[in-house]
Formats: structure tokens, C-alpha cells, sequence
């Protein structure tokens, strides 16, 4: 690229020179990382007052030469997109402006956290725009998930965020509002998500003032599965036998219910129950999962399934690293409770609310401890009509919960 880039910046420096003005470019061909960092560390900064960036989307490696010359910097981040903005930052003269156009990734979950809490001690959060449809803006490049441009001042005093949308890169249908910062970082959220509003009104959830319960304040859990699979291959089994349990994964949750085990499973439906496999598993009992990860065609984000005590003949139970669980105490749940839950999870309304501010096909246990959530009276009311009903038709169910928000 380093010669097309040469020629266009030739490009203006002729046409500055014809009318008079004067324009001078450099283009360094060395790694970013790499050079800002020592930048950084040989001091004085290269006080730059505007960055322009559509940095690289790439994971680092926990022990790449890159991720070791960020830690160096004091920067802690797991993809290439999230370093080239917190370098550029720490590049910036005081008032110095930042624009990068990125996933929405970073906006919540816990990998991101050390980000989002760099960027804030750093800048304000002057305007963010979202291409709410992740299929269509940049089609082209393959990119499947939502992504936004966001406006930084270094050093500045945080006030108010322009948030800006579209469909996609047409514009056709763009809309502009204000809100003040603390609608898009909640003050009392330790995980600092960044909340975009889409323009469309308030959701049914954040309106109600009947889901107001944190997951915690009805005493109530959600962990990542436990169990590594490629960590623990030589406990694993294709099939039940003696001295197993079974292995849960989220192929075993077709619907609200379970099906396990599976024929021709090319994962395992089993894990040996020994000293190594004990401390992962939890003890049979009544549990509400969700899927961690969604296919980007699918319709839903949010799908719960029940586990029953009785749906195996074992004392303990384990969970594959890429499912949600609910417990108490690592310890199931009440049935009313549980049926409660699952029907609120499955709702339209919860899972409108959860994409709002999701912008990736991720549903992080981090993410289901940030949602609001009914009483835990509401929820063994919705839970003893979804004991009866769990056959019940989505729009049943939607109006079930609509009629208690």
C-alpha cells in the first residue's frame, strides 16, 4: 500500500504548492505497535493533535512480542483494533482529537473492560455514530457485526455525546440526538459498558418499573460453564458409561428443553467423575442455561433452556465452557423460580432490551448480571404459568411478560 499511499499524498502536496499553501507527509512503513510504543517509552510523547484511524480487527496472542510491548506501556488489550486506539491516545497532545471507525465489540463484556477504563481516564467521549445493521455497511469486507465511529477529546472535560445512526454507509436514513453522559456509562456500573441508544423509544424493560431487580439482590447466579473440553480430553466420553456424568453443550439445547444424550455427537456427552473432573461439576439439580454464542443469522440472542434433576440418572452434572448457567450457590434452583426465569429470558422484550446495547453475538455471564430483572414474587407467578405452558407460542409468552412490566 505504501506506494499508492505515496502517490496520493504527492497528489496534494502538488496541488497545495499550485494554490499557494503548503503540505508536508510522512509515511512511516513500520509496524505501529512496535514504533509508538518506543515512542512512548523514550519520551517526550510526539504530542500529534488528530488521529484518524481504521485500525486493524485481529486478537493478540497472550504472548506476542505486540501484547508484551503494550503491557510495557501500560496497556492491557486483547485485540489489535482496542491497542491502536489506546497507543494513538497516549500520542495525543491535551485537546487533541481522536476519530476511529471499530466493532462494537468493545463497548461491553469483561475482555474489554481495561479499554473502556484507559479510555475514560484519558478522554472524553465526544460523538458516537452506529451502523445498527451489521450485515449491510460493510458487506463488501465481509464484516458481520455492528460497528460504530466514535469521536474522542483528550484530556477534555466530559459533557454531553452526540450519538448519531444509520442503517449503513448510505446514510439515508441517519438520525442525531444528545444524551448526557451518564445514559451511555451507567455511574454505578463497575464494568463501564458503553450503553448507544439507537434512536428508537426505551425498550419495555427499561421503562418498567417492575424489572428493577439486580441478579444478585434476588440472590441469584450466572457462571461461564466450568468445563474446558480440549483442558480435560482424556476425561472426556462419546457415550455415557460407568463412572460418568453427563457433559452438557449448548448443541444439547434445541429448544427450552434438553436432548441428551446425542447420536453421532461429534463432541462428547459424558465426563468421567474422578478427582481431576470433580471440582467442575456441579451436583444435580434444577438449572436454567443460556448459549453463549449465537449464529449471526439467527433471530433470537437470548435462549434459555431448563435443566431438569430428573433428566439424568446422576448425581452431578457438567457444563461446557460455552454455556450460561444459573444456580444458587453453585446448587440448582427453585422450579418456579427456574420456569420464572427461563420464560422472562425467552421473552421478545428481554431480548430487544440485551441487543440494544450488545452489538456482538456474544452472551456473556458478565452481560446477564448487568440486566435488570423482576422480584423473585414476579417470577415464580410467571414461572407457575410457564410450568403449565412451556409449549406456549412466542407472541403467548411476549404478551404473558408484557402484562407484568
Amino acid at each position: 500500500m505504501h506506494e499508492g499511499l505515496a502517490s496520493t499524498l504527492r497528489g496534494y502536496e502538488e496541488a497545495a504548492a499550485a494554490a499557494g499553501m503548503k503540505f508536508d507527509a510522512r509515511v512511516y512503513a513500520e509496524d505501529f505497535i512496535e514504533s509508538a510504543t518506543r515512542a512512548l517509552f523514550a519520551g517526550p510523547r510526539r504530542d500529534f493533535t488528530h488521529a484518524i484511524l481504521n485500525p486493524p480487527y485481529k486478537k493478540i496472542s497472550t504472548t506476542s512480542g505486540h501484547r508484551l510491548l503494550l503491557r510495557g506501556a501500560g496497556i492491557e488489550t486483547v485485540n489489535l483494533y482496542t491497542a491502536f486506539v489506546a497507543v494513538a491516545l497516549d500520542m495525543l497532545a491535551p485537546d487533541g482529537e481522536l476519530v476511529a471507525i471499530l466493532p462494537r465489540s468493545f463497548c461491553n463484556g469483561p475482555y474489554y473492560l481495561s479499554f473502556r477504563e484507559y479510555l475514560f481516564r484519558r478522554a472524553a467521549l465526544r460523538a458516537v455514530h452506529l451502523f445498527a445493521c451489521r450485515n449491510r455497511a460493510f458487506k463488501e469486507e465481509g464484516v458481520l457485526q455492528e460497528n460504530v465511529i466514535i469521536h474522542l477529546v483528550r484530556s477534555a472535560v466530559q459533557g454531553n455525546v452526540r450519538v448519531t445512526t444509520s442503517s449503513d454507509d448510505t446514510f439515508t436514513d441517519f438520525a442525531e440526538a444528545s444524551y448526557p453522559f451518564d445514559t451511555i456509562v451507567k455511574p454505578d456500573d463497575a464494568q463501564r459498558f458503553i450503553h448507544i441508544p439507537s434512536g428508537e423509544a426505551q425498550s419495555a424493560v427499561e421503562i418498567s418499573t417492575v424489572a428493577n431487580q439486580s441478579l444478585s439482590a434476588l440472590g441469584l447466579a450466572v457462571s461461564t460453564g466450568p468445563v474446558v473440553d480440549f483442558r480435560m480430553r482424556e476425561h472426556l466420553l462419546k457415550d455415557p458409561g460407568p463412572g460418568s456424568v453427563p457433559l452438557l453443550y449448548p448443541a444439547h439445547f434445541t429448544s427450552a428443553r434438553l436432548s441428551w444424550p446425542l447420536r453421532d455427537f461429534k463432541k462428547s456427552n459424558a465426563i468421567q467423575l474422578n478427582e481431576d473432573t470433580a471440582r467442575w461439576l456441579y451436583p444435580a439439580g434444577r438449572y436454567v442455561v443460556v448459549r453463549r454464542f449465537s449464529s449471526k443469522e439467527e433471530r433470537r440472542r437470548m435462549v434459555a433452556s431448563i435443566v431438569e434433576q430428573d433428566d439424568f440418572d446422576s448425581a452431578h452434572v457438567g457444563f461446557e465452557n460455552h454455556l450460561n448457567v444459573f444456580h444458587i450457590g453453585r446448587h440448582g434452583l427453585p422450579e418456579a423460580v427456574a420456569y420464572g426465569l427461563a420464560a422472562w429470558l425467552n421473552s421478545t422484550a428481554v431480548d430487544e432490551h440485551f441487543r440494544r446495547f450488545n452489538g456482538h453475538t456474544q452472551v456473556n455471564a458478565t452481560d446477564l448480571r448487568q440486566m435488570p430483572y423482576p422480584p423473585i414474587a414476579v417470577l415464580e407467578k410467571l414461572g407457575a404459568w410457564y410450568i403449565k405452558n412451556t409449549a406456549a407460542e412466542q407472541l403467548e409468552l411476549d404478551k404473558k411478560v408484557e402484562a407484568i412490566l
